[in-house]
C-alpha cells in the first residue's frame, strides 16, 4: 500500500482503543465500533495514535490490536499505525516492525515529546524513521502535547523525502495555508484540529485527522461535499454547527469525552487508562447533551 490508499480519505478517524472496566482491552467491542465508524464516512482508521491512548499501551497490546482490527476491516478502508516516540532508535525499530507486519497503508510519527528537539533534531529523527523502511511516513505536529513544534520550514524540508507523504497538522490556518502553497503537489496535508476541519478543506488541505468523527462523521462528510460542490454557505452552516459539539469533545482530556459519549450510545469503550481519566457523571451528561443536540 502506498499513498494511493489514502487520496480518497479525506476523514481519517483517530480511533480510540475500548477498553474493559479493569483495563484490558476490550476486544469484544472492537467489530460494533469498527463498523459504526465506517457507515458514518470514516475514510480511514488511526491505530495506536494519541487518541489511542497509545502511550499506555505495551508493545505486545498494540500488535494484538492491530491485528485484530486489520481482520475486523479487512482492506475496506486505509489503516495507519502510530509508530512515533520520543527515541528515535525505538521509532526506527517499531517502524521497521510494523512494515513488516504488513496491512498499513502508512505509520504516524509524532513530533518527539518532552525532548524538545531542535529543528534539526527533528528532521534527523522523521528521516531516520522514513529510511527505515518501505513504510509511508505520516508526520504529526501537535504542540500543544508534544511542546516541541516542527516549523512549517522543516515539514516542507521533510515533504522533500520519497517515504515523507503528508502531515497531520494542529496548528492553526496560516500553517496549513503555508504548507498547502508550498509543499509538494502530491504532499497530503490533514488539519489534526476539528474546528478547522472547513477552513483547511477551504484553503486546500486533503481534510481532517479526526477525533469528532467518532460521533459527527456524516456532518465532515458533508461539510466536504458542500465545499467540493462550492456551496461554502452550505459548508459553514454544518461548521458552526459543529463547533460547540467540538468543543465539548475536547472540554476535558481526550479522549474521555468522546468516550462518554461512545458509552452512552451503547458502543462500550469503556474508561481510560490512567493517568487519564473518565468524565465525572456531571461532566459526561453535560458533554453528551451537547454533542447529541442535533
Amino acid at each position: 500500500m502506498s499513498i494511493d490508499a489514502l487520496q480518497n480519505a479525506e476523514i481519517i478517524t483517530a480511533m480510540v482503543t475500548p477498553f474493559h472496566e479493569d483495563g484490558s482491552i476490550n476486544f469484544d467491542v472492537l467489530p460494533k465500533l469498527i463498523e459504526e465508524l465506517l457507515a458514518h464516512n470514516t475514510q480511514g482508521l488511526i491505530l495506536a495514535g494519541t487518541t489511542g491512548e497509545s502511550p499506555t499501551l505495551t508493545h505486545d497490546e498494540e500488535l494484538e490490536f492491530f491485528s485484530e482490527v486489520q481482520k475486523i476491516v479487512n482492506g475496506r478502508v486505509p489503516l495507519i499505525a502510530g509508530v512515533g516516540t520520543n527515541d528515535t532508535r525505538d521509532s526506527v525499530t517499531f517502524v521497521k516492525e510494523v512494515a513488516d507486519f504488513g496491512g498499513f497503508a502508512a505509520g504516524l510519527a509524532v513530533v518527539p515529546y518532552y525532548n524538545k528537539p531542535s529543528q534539526e533534531g527533528l528532521y534527523q529523527h522523521f528521516t531516520k524513521i522514513a529510511d527505515a523502511s518501505d513504510l509511508p511516513i505520516i508526520l504529526y505536529n501537535v504542540p500543544g502535547r508534544t511542546v516541541a513544534s516542527l516549523d512549517v520550514a522543516t515539514t516542507i524540508r521533510l515533504a522533500q523525502h520519497p517515504n515523507i507523504i503528508a502531515v497531520k497538522e494542529c496548528t492553526g490556518v496560516e500553517n496549513i495555508a503555508y504548507l498547502v502553497e508550498n509543499a509538494p503537489a502530491d504532499f497530503l496535508i490533514y488539519t489534526g484540529e476539528d474546528g478547522l476541519a472547513f477552513h483547511a478543506k477551504a484553503l486546500g488541505a486533503h481534510g481532517v485527522i479526526s477525533v469528532a468523527s467518532h460521533t459527527n462523521g456524516d456532518d465532515f462528510f458533508d461539510m466536504f461535499k458542500a465545499i467540493d460542490n462550492g456551496d461554502i454557505k452550505t459548508a459553514a452552516k454544518i461548521q458552526r454547527s459543529l463547533l460547540p459539539k467540538v468543543d465539548a469533545l475536547f472540554s476535558l482530556p481526550s479522549p474521555a469525552p468522546v468516550k462518554a459519549v461512545l458509552n452512552s450510545r451503547g458502543i462500550e469503550v469503556g474508561p481510560l487508562r490512567l493517568p487519564l481519566v473518565a468524565c465525572q457523571p456531571e461532566e459526561a451528561q453535560r458533554i453528551i447533551d451537547i454533542v447529541e443536540n442535533n
